[in-house]
């Protein structure tokens, strides 16, 4: 299906906030960030803001596709299994999508089949930490031991060595864990398409996830969803057939860095 991870590539929450607004420093810590963005609408591309735009340029990280080509991309973050994944990797398997799943260290121990289905069936695995933290309270030291022990983990769990796609828990993070990424091969992938949709027990129907993707759906999207959401699983059919109807395709992470370091 899709390669993971081409030529090694070396550019590399359960709960986080989004904020519709300008950069907005942690108060707890100046130096961190909370990752936000002003919604899609209308089919426009998402918009980050000047400053995280130029911060993740300059560290080689990811929010969006191209928004000029109407391919999206989708990713699902997972800390624990509540028994809605494998509906969705049933309904991948049977469009033909390629996804990304950003897992918790929790995840791989206690749902492992889980795991080596989404690698044998293609799916790109991305580390969401081992523990799930504030990644930018931590020292250098602290945050590879969260990425190197979740890789290990991984490893032990379903045979894949490593990951090479990170996300940092509740979308904050700062400068210095872009760069630590970079030098030890990870590029973070954040989004610009997501929706309230972590509660797991949650009752508000399929209508209200697929009506929140398509009225953010735009060229180059970089879709977040969770997986222990009974309504994303039930949605996920429709509106990968109804994209697909609007001219949308669907690529993997591996697509959008390569297109990116083809330019």
């Amino acid at each position: 299906m899709w390669k993971q991870h081409i030529l090694g590539l070396t550019f590399c929450s359960i709960i986080f906030v989004i904020v519709f607004s300008l950069v907005k420093p942690d108060v707890a810590n100046a130096n961190a960030y909370h990752w936000g963005f002003t919604k899609s609408s209308d089919g426009k591309p998402a918009d980050a803001g000047a400053q995280f735009e130029t911060i993740l340029k300059e560290h080689g990280a990811f929010y969006r596709g191209n928004p000029e080509k109407k391919t999206i991309y989708l990713t699902f973050d997972s800390g624990f299994e509540n028994g809605y994944t494998e509906s969705i990797l049933d309904t991948l398997k049977e469009e033909n999508v390629p996804a990304a799943f950003f897992l918790a260290g929790h995840y791989v121990e206690s749902a492992d089949d889980l795991v080596k289905r989404m690698i044998e069936d293609g799916h790109i695995i991305g580390n969401h930490s081992y523990g799930h933290p504030d990644m930018s309270k931590l020292s250098e030291e602290g945050m590879l031991k969260e990425w190197h022990k979740f890789d290990k983990i991984l490893e032990e769990k379903t045979g894949l060595k490593r990951t090479y796609y990170v996300r940092p828990p509740k979308g904050i993070f700062n400068e210095k864990m872009l760069q630590l990424g970079n030098e030890y091969g990870y590029t973070h992938m954040f989004w610009d398409t997501a929706f309230v949709d972590w509660h797991e027990d949650a009752s508000v129907g399929w209508q209200y996830a697929y009506d929140e993707l398509m009225n953010q759906l735009h060229p180059g999207a970089l879709i977040l969803m969770h997986t222990v959401a009974k309504h994303n699983a039930d949605a996920l059919p429709r509106f990968i057939e109804d994209a697909k109807k609007e001219g949308y395709t669907f690529g993997s992470l591996d697509d959008l860095v390569m297109e990116q370091l083809l330019e």
